[in-house]
């Protein structure tokens, strides 16, 4: 081979192991985007390997090159138009009968194809023994057998694409359907042929069958041939020959042929024993499948999940809240005052510290749902949900996109692509900014957090409840509404229940958690800087008369001196308990006693020192509050007043809610930028949950409201445009109307019975 570069197309059915394979291959050398003209996303992984380049796409994993889905579409799209060397069909070795049906389809693309015989290990478990070499003669194509989560069998699996890419595939042969099928391939095959320009652009013995399967895209394509109407005469013959021998569609009939063509196969190739056994997956699926106990062993298990997130993430969380804490502090007290100070403390440290500090959480969380995912029961949860979406108006298959929309609503969007009716598919991507997303927990855990400390993991659950609820509500009001029509059938394969692996659940946690630092260090970042020269521009020159002023004032009316001096001399008689007290405050008592023990102050200068720094810190604050006002965030505040104040959130809490619209983590460091500005800069540098306590106006139904308006307003900026690409400008103007008007509404609702109650 002159050529050292060889294209890889690895495809095969989902759960078969595809991608556990494609990154055992490639490793970290992956790059991802999205394939022309779609949303589908496309990973390319490289490898070299016996001085070749290998360049290795990890197609969508699908069941059937009949394009019915966006998925099937772009696989198929990409092995026809891209015409990679070598086609690798990885197949699930526990199911092998089911997953050679897309191997034959490859082999009818006339390519060169080799058949990763994948998770071995688990079919020689469950009594399945594979003849590799006898199947291998049977279907003319090279078996290896692999273990993609342990490395095994990669080596062999190369060698045989190697040797394969060589031969240009020579191992291989013609699958034949029968005399009667074989015959009208033929004939269709001969009258592509009659336009040879036209026959250059296809495998020819792939599109006559595609045609005599009625494809729609195969169809279309007839157009492009200068014999077009030949060739539609011909196929329409064709079919009605095929469907009077076999009585049945024609579709069906070459279905049929192939199924038992790989049926004979494996009765050669393949043996199984143990039959009459129980395995493992059906004894637990007949508890956790169980019509009574499935759904209420769900909810408990995503219940346990949220409690044991915060109780196991509550102490690394406060270690980040203390360190973040420390650096404001040391740089307090190490920089000179002046802009830089303020936009490092309380813009980028203020912005992000807060953020941040909720990392542990998020790696949590993902480490539980990484385990769900990876042991199978998943799938299961979308079984268990089935009948309860179709009550709504939903697919079955919308649950799978939906529970993406836990970890992020972008690919949760994309992932609807295997949706095959279009009023299906609009309404699951309508209702998935519904999930609390990864960039919405962060809000909920600070909010939880800090006014519900005794029933944060509770608080959270019952949010998470919240969103799923709206959204099947809201699905069966567009189901009823403006996406009228019945919902298509709902079929999925459940995998058996496997143990998950060390890397795949690093890497799974290593890419959710990475893409949230990654948004930490840029969009938040920007936002954080952003939002604090919005509220300390325009600077005002504060008026001093006015301020000495309203001192003696304070000093007059708020201050009694009495209470003062009588708390003052308790902490000084040697009989006061120090116990409880916190560190700081001890030291402080001990100076004041040295003080007086030395003679340098006496209780009456003592007094004036704390009335003096009482209203010094009570003139600072107001001054910074009128240079909030005064800012551009204050002004914009104001203007949003008349709509956010009925929600019961002053102008600081309607800043950090607008803020939202560009990623709902910004709600958090928002907060922390608005917080940190007015807070006393003593050596003791507060954490936003600490300010957001002390602030009178920010209360726990506050917090309720906040968090129900982040749960149910238009998601970030990235999902809104995914929104637009998938389905149009007309369905997202419609969704964000809809999500402002039900969010304001049911916040407003919320609010004043809060009101009623408290």
């Amino acid at each position: 081979m002159e050529n050292k570069k060889i294209r890889i197309a690895l495809a095969g059915n989902p759960n078969s192991g595809k991608t556990t394979l494609f990154n055992a291959l490639t490793g970290a050398r992956q790059k991802t985007g999205n394939y022309a003209g779609v949303t589908v996303e496309k990973k390319e992984g490289f490898k070299k390997y016996k001085g070749f380049d290998l360049i290795i796409n990890d197609l969508p994993g699908i069941y059937s090159l009949t394009a019915y889905s966006l998925d099937e579409v772009v696989a198929r799209d990409f092995i026809l138009e891209e015409k990679p060397d070598v086609i690798v069909d990885v197949l699930d070795s526990t199911n092998i009968e089911r997953n050679l049906f897309l191997c034959l389809q490859f082999q009818e693309l006339g390519l060169p194809v080799v058949a990763a015989l994948n998770i071995s290990d688990q079919a020689e478990a469950r009594g399945i023994e594979i003849d590799a070499e006898k199947l291998s003669e049977l279907l003319g194509i090279p078996m290896v057998k692999t273990i993609g989560s342990k490395n095994e069998g990669l080596e062999a699996l190369l060698d045989a694409v190697l040797e394969t890419v060589k031969n240009c595939g020579s191992f291989q042969k013609k699958i034949s359907y029968g005399y009667e099928l074989e015959i009208e391939i033929e004939k269709c095959a001969q009258v592509i042929l009659s336009d040879p320009e036209f026959a250059k652009k296809y495998p020819m013995r792939w599109l006559a069958i595609k045609l005599l399967e009625k494809d729609s895209h195969a169809v279309k394509k007839i157009e492009e041939s200068g014999k077009a109407e030949e060739i539609k005469k011909c196929l329409a013959e064709s079919i009605s020959r095929i469907e009077n021998h076999f009585g049945r569609d024609s579709e069906i009939a070459l279905s049929e042929q192939r199924y038992a063509y790989v049926h004979g196969a494996c009765k050669e190739a393949v043996q199984k024993k143990n039959k009459d056994n129980i395995f493992i997956t059906e004894k637990v699926d007949k508890l956790l499948l169980n019509r009574v106990l499935a759904l209420p062993i769900f909810i408990f298990i995503l219940w346990g999940i949220f409690q044991a997130t915060f109780s196991l993430g509550e102490y690394p969380m406060q270690l980040l809240e203390g360190f973040f804490s420390g650096i404001s502090s040391f740089l307090l007290n190490h920089m000179e005052e002046n802009l830089l100070r303020s936009v490092v403390v309380d813009g980028i440290i203020g912005g992000l510290g807060g953020v941040l500090s909720f990392v542990p959480l998020i790696i949590l969380l993902f480490l539980f749902i990484s385990l769900l995912e990876d042991s199978g029961y998943m799938s299961r949860a979308a079984f268990i949900m089935d009948k309860y979406l179709h009550y709504f108006g939903l697919h079955g298959q919308s649950f799978l996109p939906m529970l993406i929309g836990f970890g992020c609503s972008v690919p949760a969007i994309m992932a609807t692509r295997t949706l095959k009716n279009p009023r299906d598919r609009i309404i699951t991507i309508l209702v998935i900014p519904f999930m609390t997303c990864g960039a919405k927990l962060p809000v909920h855990i600070l909010l939880a957090g800090t006014f519900f400390p005794e029933n944060a993991g509770n608080m959270v659950f019952l949010i998470y409840i919240t969103g799923v609820a709206l959204a099947l509500v809201s699905a069966k009001i567009f189901r009823k509404t403006v996406l009228k029509g019945n919902e298509t059938p709902f079929v999925m394969e459940l995998p058996p229940y496997r143990v998950p692996t060390l890397k795949g659940i690093f890497w799974h946690i290593w890419d959710k958690t990475g893409l949230y630092l990654k948004k930490a260090g840029t969009v938040l970042l920007a936002a954080s800087i952003l939002i604090w020269a919005m509220i300390t521009f325009p600077r005002t020159q504060a008026d001093e008369k006015k301020y000495e002023s309203l001192a003696l004032n304070y000093q007059s009316n708020e201050i009694d001196r009495e209470i003062i001096k009588k708390d003052l001399l308790e902490q000084l008689d040697d009989n006061f308990s120090l116990e409880n007290r916190g560190k700081d405050e001890v030291q402080r008592i001990n100076e004041l006693k040295e003080k007086v023990k030395s003679g340098t102050s006496t209780v009456d200068q003592i007094i004036e020192e704390v009335i003096q720094n009482k209203t010094d810190q009570y003139i600072e604050v107001l001054k910074a509050e009128e240079s909030l006002s005064n800012s551009f965030a204050g002004k914009i505040g104001k203007i949003m007043e008349p709509f956010f104040s009925p929600l019961g959130f002053d102008w600081k809490v309607s800043i950090s809610a607008i803020t939202g619209f560009a990623a709902k983590e910004v709600i958090v460091s928002t907060l922390g930028v608005l917080y940190k500005v007015g807070s006393e800069e003593n050596e003791e540098s507060e954490s936003l949950r600490t300010a957001l306590k002390k602030d009178v106006s920010f209360n726990s139904l506050t917090a309720i409201c906040l968090m129900l308006f982040t749960l149910i307003i238009a998601p970030c900026l990235a999902a809104m445009a995914t929104i637009k690409a998938e389905i149009g400008w007309k369905w997202l103007g419609f969704y964000v109307v809809f999500s402002i008007a039900l969010s304001w509404l049911a916040v407003f609702g919320v609010y004043r019975i809060g009101k009623l109650l408290i």
